[in-house]
């Protein structure tokens, strides 16, 4: 149990969008991408199986601000059809019951207020950029908005909330030098590439992302390892910005008060399953990402290898900031992991309910050992409506097991259906993904018009489906 203190700790959410757990050096990556979260790791405690069971962006934040799943807050799309239910008390709403104040920073726009509600303050920063606008100094620009605003709230001499959205894994990944060349020497635009496993020619071939790849990559790239060598630079200068937020901290005297929590909304696939450099897909690199929690006097120094998920973020918050009454009435769906910490609970989940619904309209079911992809609608890569991977023998899902497999493909289904019927039964809601319809003709285009199609996300965000 936390012990009491006499001042409240601050809160700094560091939630980066496409993080993939294994990119980084304290998850097992041979590059060192990753030196002062590692850091921030051994002063704290780093959860290695942390998962993000809803993808993409959105409902994955609406799960971290809620401590809800994707039943309770009906967020399963990145364009959503309803807003978060009203009834839903948010991190930022709680924390100001208890005199914070609190921005945040990504998320911008009254229907982003609406989607994400209760901060104080919103802004934004520059985050999307073709080749020609080069570098993609996102996290500097996320830093020229948050560190005036550090030090706004330091002089408040409230406790504060301050939630971060990183950008810098997320495509375009055009990191500034010397972080483009970190992790690559050669010439990523040598045709010999293209006789080999590491050809783009497959990557530009997938017709739905061609158009917005050209419009961030370098022409006439052939290798894909020098865009994977950007992901982990971009991944690395963030690293290093984010140093920076941790340094202002220790000079205005308050690190030792701060709660600090890093987490990702979703991973990142580079070529694993023929998805390339893109988040869709319910497999490993797209739904394992990190979580590492520096709370001082309460964590130190801990690797916790039980199960953990998104909506477990909030009663941890909660848990760590010692407001158990809190924690008590907005009734959770998911968990404190500060008992994993202290050994008294060896996971927070045996099972994990999994959805997407951007490109591709899914829902599986995973446990320690296997996974299984259920497809509710054709998809444009024209994978099998029903996927099955052992886990523990093919952690790499490359054998689809599914045909092989009946009795486990029914035992898994029969899980996953009564969940979802229970979870229905509870809210008395239909299941949200069921309401939705994608179809095989979306594409997405060049980076301007990434960026539209995501502000008319935001604009769907409050459309209420009859």
């Amino acid at each position: 149990m936390p012990a009491k203190r006499n001042t409240p700790l601050n809160v700094l959410v560091l939630a980066v969008d496409t993080l993939r757990a294994d990119r980084m050096s304290c998850y097992g990556h041979s590059r060192l991408t990753t030196p002062h979260i590692d850091r921030l790791a051994s002063q704290g405690a780093l959860f290695e199986r942390a998962y993000a069971p809803n993808v993409p962006t959105t409902p994955a934040y609406a799960s971290m601000l809620t401590g809800m799943d994707v039943m309770s807050t009906r967020m399963v799309a990145l364009q959503p059809n309803e807003p978060l239910p009203a009834h839903l008390r948010t991190m930022p709403e709680l924390l100001r019951e208890r005199g914070y104040v609190s921005a945040c920073i990504g998320f911008s726009g009254e229907q982003q207020e609406a989607r994400y509600r209760g901060f104080d303050q919103y802004h934004d920063f520059r985050s999307w950029m073709s080749w020609e606008q080069r570098p993609g100094d996102k996290a500097e620009k996320l830093n020229d908005v948050a560190l005036p605003l550090l030090d706004e709230f330091h002089r408040s001499g409230q406790p504060w909330l301050l939630f971060l959205r990183h950008m810098d894994p997320h495509a375009p990944y055009l990191p500034p030098a010397p972080f483009d060349r970190l992790f690559y020497s050669g010439d990523e635009t040598d045709p010999k590439h293209l006789q080999g496993d590491r050809s783009m020619q497959r990557v530009f071939d997938f017709a739905p992302f061609a158009e917005f790849f050209k419009s961030w990559m370098p022409p006439g790239v052939t290798d894909t390892e020098y865009v994977k060598a950007q992901y982990d630079g971009a991944v690395a200068y963030m690293d290093a910005c984010i140093q920076r937020l941790l340094t202002r901290l220790e000079e205005l005297g308050i690190a030792d008060n701060t709660v600090v929590l890093l987490t990702g909304d979703h991973g990142e696939s580079f070529l694993e399953h023929d998805i390339f450099f893109d988040h869709h897909g319910l497999y490993e690199p797209t739904i394992h990402v990190p979580l590492i929690i520096r709370a001082p006097g309460v964590l130190a120094g801990v690797r916790v290898p039980g199960y953990v998920a998104h909506q477990d973020m909030l009663p941890t918050l909660l848990d760590v900031l010692g407001e158990r009454k809190l924690l008590k009435e907005i009734k959770a769906d998911g968990q404190s992991v500060l008992p994993l910490v202290r050994g008294e609970r060896a996971t927070n989940y045996a099972e994990l309910y999994l959805t997407e619904c951007t490109w591709m309209r899914k829902r599986g079911w995973r446990t320690p050992e296997w996974k299984l992809i259920e497809a509710l609608e054709p998809d444009f890569h024209g994978f099998p409506p029903v996927e099955l991977y052992n886990l523990v023998d093919d952690p790499g899902e490359t054998r689809n097991l599914a045909e092989r497999e009946p009795q486990v493909v029914a035992y898994l289904r029969d899980r996953m259906q009564r969940w979802v019927k229970r979870r229905m039964r509870e809210l008395d809601r239909p299941d949200p993904i069921q309401q939705y319809h994608i179809g095989t003709e979306k594409k997405i285009g060049s980076v301007g018009q990434a960026r539209a199609l995501q502000a008319r996300s935001e604009a769907q965000a409050t459309r209420v489906t009859p």
